[in-house]
């Protein structure tokens, strides 16, 4: 039989013993178990260091790995196991190298259990110094396992505690022997392991010098805003119910190394579990409270708001943010950027309501909040300070890829950027009315147009295919009288026409970004009107 004959032989096996296993962990979470099980089918245990002590604690009998190496461990415990009497008995195919492992005197090795250096959990310490985190980079760990996971069709490799009990169990079933299906399904998880632990490391050192650390990050060239190559880690948060629609899978995944995050880090204190969809209206209606420091509520549905406002307390915005449009709230999400309290409790509890988030909700405001069984209750920790995220990228995915930008996390009071165009310049209410605009209306969906007083929205006009028809939109769905009111448009007017059916709504001041090529007609047809427009010299489009 050739070589070639062999190892497609070996490939092919199903059910194979194991006599000889190597064990060294990080995470000792059931360990004395997996050994003392291994142990009872007649396994060999190698191991070294801190697993060795443990097991020998546990009176299992186990062999140095210095012993099978000869070779104490060197440079401060850096060299254990990179040996080839290690690496060999994991590697060798059997049939193929029994000779020349039997002249080199090594012994194969079926199961490697092995997980790694706390890396992540390092670097998630405050402080943590550079050199610090380079002695968490386990380099011997990550070797053994991916050794084991190639030769998956002989060898065993498990990383995870979680898997110790499902493995023994199958040990026990089958006299000692363990199957092809679970050799193949460990040596996946495996490589995804090590495949994670890497990604982790080296968004680390991209970082590494951006908050004082001794080292820096490569620069990127002059013309590449965003990195060539960007690595992402994701860890299952939560299983969703359904996706967008009920016919599609759904899971939430937060990025491993994200550092705080305040949607995947909120809290889920009652409710039924949370949806696809309301996933993507939690956050929405978390991102326009976040742009305020006064109380502020917004009413979110299909990821558009229905109502924002402020007040002297969340009660009071709530009440403001409702009035908006009372009908579309109807099954909707609301946030706030204060906690709870119990007649806001009260109120909220009138109408249907998919969720609330917001930083806290006080003890009496859960009770009776809580009396309603599906309604979703979500404590969110406090948005980052304005431009602490700033270098978050956004992603979207398409087709065979995925689009990146920066987030919009821009927010504005009154930028150096902002100039007023026309003849007349705003009031001092006016202004106030410009600035709030200006901040929710960033986050309706494109085309967007909004009517508003200085601390809430009037009417909200979203996703039209033209702008005048979202001017009309915002009209129609006003319910409270609009004279006075400011306007505010997330991009430029392309004609005069939603300039003037704002004005014959009652709007006397309109906010948008300019550069469009009539921006001297539209400016002409607002000063003709005797109203006031601003530029802000940023658009907000929102797909």
């Amino acid at each position: 039989m050739t070589a070639n004959n062999h190892q497609d032989a070996n490939n092919h096996q199903d059910m194979v013993p194991v006599s000889r296993a190597l064990i060294s962990v990080y995470d000792k979470s059931g360990v004395r178990e997996l050994a003392a099980g291994l142990a009872g089918h007649g396994v060999e245990i190698i191991s070294s260091g801190g697993t060795a002590r443990e097991l020998g604690a546990a009176g299992i009998e186990v062999t140095a790995v210095s012993e099978v190496t000869g070779q104490e461990e060197m440079i401060g415990g850096r060299v254990k196991t990179l040996h080839p009497k290690i690496h060999a008995g994991i590697l060798a195919l059997r049939g193929v190298h029994d000779d020349e492992l039997a002249r080199a005197g090594i012994v194969p090795i079926d199961l490697v259990a092995v997980n790694l250096y706390p890396f992540a959990e390092a670097i998630a310490l405050p402080g943590t110094p550079v050199q610090g985190a380079l002695e968490q980079i386990d380099i011997g760990g990550p070797a053994m396992v991916r050794a084991a996971a190639k030769n998956f069709p002989r060898v065993t490799v498990v990383t995870d505690p979680a898997d110790y009990a499902a493995l023994l169990e199958e040990l026990a079933s089958s006299g000692g022997l363990v199957s092809m299906a679970t050799r193949h399904r460990l040596a996946l998880k495996a490589f995804r392991h090590t495949s994670r632990y890497d990604l982790t490391i080296a968004g680390y050192l991209r970082g590494v010098g951006q908050s004082g650390g001794a080292l820096q990050p490569p620069a990127e060239s002059e013309t590449d805003t965003l990195p060539q190559r960007v690595e992402l880690t994701l860890d299952k948060r939560l299983d969703m119910r359904y996706g967008e629609n009920p016919h599609l899978r759904a899971a939430f995944y937060r990025v491993a190394d994200a550092g705080q995050s305040p949607l995947a880090d909120a809290e889920q204190l009652h409710g039924k579990a949370l949806s696809f969809n309301n996933i993507l209206d939690l956050e929405g209606a978390r991102l326009v409270v976040a742009e305020f420091e006064e109380p502020a509520a917004a009413v979110i549905k299909h990821s558009n708001p229905c109502g924002a406002a402020l007040g002297a307390d969340p009660l009071e915005a709530y009440l403001r943010a409702l009035a908006c449009d009372p009908l579309s709230s109807f099954g909707g999400i609301v946030a706030f950027n204060r906690p709870v309290d119990a007649s806001l409790a009260a109120k909220l509890k009138e109408i249907f309501l998919e969720a609330v988030i917001a930083p806290d909700f006080h003890g009496a405001a859960l009770a009776l909040l809580t009396k309603k069984k599906n309604l979703r209750l979500i404590r969110c920790p406090q948005a980052p300070a304005p431009g602490e995220a700033a270098d978050r990228l956004d992603f979207r995915g398409v087709e065979g890829g995925f689009l990146a930008q920066d987030a919009d996390t821009a927010r504005f009071s009154e930028p150096p950027e902002w100039r007023v165009v026309t003849r007349r310049r705003p009031t001092a209410e006016e202004e106030r009315g410009l600035r709030f605009a200006w901040r929710v209306v960033k986050h309706v969906k494109s085309n967007a147009v909004l009517f508003a007083a200085p601390d809430r929205t009037l009417g909200v006009g979203a996703g039209q295919m033209s702008r005048v028809d979202s001017v009309k939109l915002a009209v129609m769905k006003a319910q409270q009288p609009l004279e006075g009111s400011v306007l505010a448009s997330d991009a430029f007017f392309p004609f005069r026409d939603g300039v003037d059916c704002a004005a014959e709504a009652g709007a006397r001041a309109v906010i948008q970004p300019g550069g469009s090529v009539r921006d001297e007609e539209v400016i002409e047809a607002v000063d003709n009107l005797g109203l006031v427009m601003v530029f802000t010299g940023a658009r907000h489009f929102r797909h």
